[in-house]
């Protein structure tokens, strides 16, 4: 909000304008983020940030940056980088037990082999059980349960 007073004789009138002003969005500016580079773009504005800082915050190029806010989706081991720089996680948790074992990958930026060696699991059974070629065991299930119960 501008005031403008105005003074024109102390024995007359003497009046203030107020003109509201709407900040007006930048150009470019994801208001509502769906994808990974925009949450990265609305991040990196709001902050006031130029490319090459933020890919020097995740340790990425400026053209992989840009690469991802123009639609390209960040390799996983990126992940726990983004979520640091971001502040949050920008996507939802699923409810059902295999959509969290791969939110919990996806979070942690891990390898099936990587997911395996925590979870003391063949990276090729977690392939088959979160590509959705083969359902776990009742025993897998629960085993699964207590491993993203305890975040190790």
């Amino acid at each position: 909000m501008c005031t403008f007073p105005y003074h024109s004789n102390p024995k007359r009138h003497s009046f203030s304008i107020r003109i509201l002003l709407q900040k007006r969005p930048a150009l470019g500016y994801p208001e509502h983020p769906l994808t990974i580079g925009d949450h990265i773009r609305k991040k990196r504005m709001d902050l006031g940030l130029l490319q090459r800082e933020v890919a020097a915050t995740i340790g990425v190029s400026e053209n992989t940056i840009w690469n991802w806010e123009h639609g390209i989706e960040p390799e996983q081991q990126y992940s726990p980088k983004i979520i640091n720089f971001l502040g949050y996680i920008p996507f939802e948790c699923p409810g059902d037990i295999m959509g969290r074992l791969a939110w919990y990958k996806r979070v942690n930026g891990l390898s099936l082999p990587e997911l395996g060696r925590r979870m003391n699991q063949h990276p090729d059974q977690l392939r088959d059980w979160l590509g959705g070629g083969r359902r776990p065991l009742r025993k897998n299930i629960e085993k699964i349960e207590q491993f993203l119960e305890n975040g190790t």
